[in-house]
């Protein structure tokens, strides 16, 4: 497994691009992207855990039923959610604007959309941008680059990686964007992640493959406790690789899944480190534990704990809260059992011990956590084997100050 360039477009057979439509006010910066495959795809989807879905989430889980899709059209600035009737029809809209543009059929396009929530979307405005999208369509970096920008919200970091794998002696590649920063929550925070591979691999293999991704990854993320209406992880699969087609669950499968979820993990990583107004990537490993569920569930808690959050943000060791986050989590453990050490490039610093304190440097745990980079490592003695890692961000005065002026 090695990390190549190209994003989206490393993987055979795909082409990306993005241009400005109107739906934002300035024309600054790109507002729709465009995802295309040059031959029909397999493809899966995840989507938010909100009762309350964007028109492009219910339309995408229609189109991708039948395991296959062709193409991605999103756009940023507007969520198109709870906009009734009016917004289903809008994201049905895109996706026929797109295929009429593509010659395909509208089912096999995938729509996604990202911004304010209760907003008309002025899906008129995509549908006069299709030909200047197309023809921005390129098949390098400068295309993946430009579809990236556009989905693209309060993000101020890019999120993208491309990977590459052998099976059966062919190189077959996997690349991917993902924008979120705010309103990230587990269980599919608020983000979209569009993935692209040019593997050969059968549509209820590619499906598993990317729940078992999304459940080590990006649902192990979170910034701010919210989840939102339009989260959503597509990822679409050309066969241009030609590799044997992974039909079971065998070595390629497996070599598959580890390097798709790498993908997702590295994007996941990204997300929570652009978390609005962070200054910190906050990660937290619970190791020890009787078992994976137990262990996420833990660390979930930790990272998602506003006063631990707060803590990390002030570089203050105060491993009190979160010993508080671990006993309100619901998970089974017994206290007098943790252990917490602090861990970052300025080095490591054991605070908690039997779950009691003990003498520990305030200085070196000042240091450990004023990097950009922080580690909390929770073990338990002689508890269990297993082990989880999630992701989250230290909070910070300008996350209320984005928030607040956010729809202006």
């Amino acid at each position: 497994m090695k990390q190549i360039d190209g994003g989206l477009c490393a993987p055979k057979g795909f082409r990306a691009g993005g241009v400005w439509c109107g739906i934002r006010k300035k024309n600054d910066k790109r507002d729709l992207a465009l995802i295309v495959s040059d031959r029909l795809c397999t493809a899966a989807g995840m989507y938010t855990t909100n009762k309350v879905k964007a028109a492009s989430v219910l339309v995408t889980r229609e189109h991708l039923a039948s395991g296959r899709c062709q193409a991605v059209i999103c756009n940023s600035g507007n969520a198109n959610a709870c906009t009734g009737e009016a917004g289903l029809d809008a994201a049905r809209r895109m996706a026929r604007a797109a295929a009429a543009a593509l010659s395909i059929d509208p089912a096999l396009v995938a729509v996604g959309s990202t911004g304010v929530i209760g907003v008309p979307l002025p899906v008129e405005k995509v549908e006069a941008a299709m030909p200047d999208l197309v023809c921005s369509l390129s098949a390098d970096y400068k295309g993946h680059a430009a579809a990236l920008e556009a989905i693209m919200t309060t993000d101020t970091r890019k999120k993208e990686i491309a990977l590459e794998i052998e099976l059966d002696g062919k190189p077959v590649r996997i690349g991917a964007i993902a924008k979120g920063a705010g309103m990230i929550h587990p269980n599919m925070a608020t983000m979209l992640s569009f993935i692209t591979t040019d593997a050969a691999i059968a549509p209820a293999l590619l499906d598993s493959a990317l729940r078992l991704a999304v459940s080590r990854s990006f649902n192990r993320v979170t910034v701010d406790g919210d989840t939102s209406t339009n989260d959503m992880v597509v990822i679409l699969a050309n066969g241009m690789a030609e590799n044997a087609p992974i039909e079971k669950d065998d070595a390629n499968y497996l070599r598959f899944c580890a390097a798709l979820e790498q993908v997702c993990i590295n994007l996941a990583r990204a997300i929570a480190r652009d978390g609005e107004g962070a200054t910190r990537l906050v990660s937290c490993t619970v190791s020890g534990a009787i078992d994976e569920k137990n262990a996420e569930t833990l660390a979930k808690a930790i990272v998602g704990s506003s006063l631990v959050k707060a803590a990390c943000f002030g570089a203050d060791a105060n491993w009190g809260r979160i010993l508080c986050a671990m006993g309100y989590s619901g998970a089974d453990f017994e206290p007098e059992t943790v252990s917490v050490r602090f861990r970052s490039k300025a080095g490591e610093v054991l605070v908690c011990k039997g779950g009691s304190s003990i003498p520990f440097s305030e200085g070196l745990a000042k240091a450990v956590l004023s990097e950009e980079e922080i580690d909390i490592l929770v073990d338990f003695e002689h508890a269990g084997a297993a082990s989880a890692t999630c992701w989250g961000c230290d909070l910070t005065y300008d996350y209320v100050k984005i928030n607040g002026d956010y729809r202006s």
